[in-house]
């Protein structure tokens, strides 16, 4: 097994059409970031299972792009301003990336701010994104939800 640990892939000439794994999870986070739903749903396989940890407060598994942006990206959107993944170190297994990463977002309800690391495992297949795995302290998400 050829393991590999990096920072996010540097952009190159051929960045927006590879299938190298670890571009299209790449490709994932600056989509997400810009809010680029299209562009997102483009890195996911029509099969994806995207599960977020149970506890986290979209916790769940979500099927379909489509299916993916509405129950997470755009529920996220609602309830938080400027929810970023900051990607920063990529472990490279085949066609598994694991992403260690920070959320930051202000809470729209209660003005806190979150800070927290997170995890995130993907399986990618023929060029898409077929699974993804979520791992969050979902008790520092919680927290920035609610109200002293």
């Amino acid at each position: 097994m050829g393991l590999s640990d990096m920072s996010p892939p540097r952009e190159n000439p051929d960045f927006a059409t590879s299938t190298a794994p670890a571009d299209v999870v790449r490709r994932q986070y600056l989509a997400s970031a810009a809010g680029d739903l299209e562009a997102l749903r483009a890195t996911l396989a029509e099969d994806v299972e995207w599960t977020e940890t149970a506890g986290f407060p979209l916790g769940g598994t979500y099927r379909t792009p489509p299916g993916v942006t509405a129950n997470v990206m755009e529920k996220l959107a609602l309830e938080w301003d400027d929810w970023i993944a900051h990607d920063d170190t990529y472990v490279v297994d085949g066609e598994r990336v694991v992403v260690l990463a920070r959320y930051t977002a202000r809470n729209k309800a209660t003005g806190k701010n979150l800070n927290v690391r997170v995890a995130h495992a993907f399986t990618v297949r023929g060029g898409l994104i077929a699974r993804f795995e979520q791992f969050v302290d979902s008790a520092s998400v919680r927290a920035a939800m609610t109200s002293d």
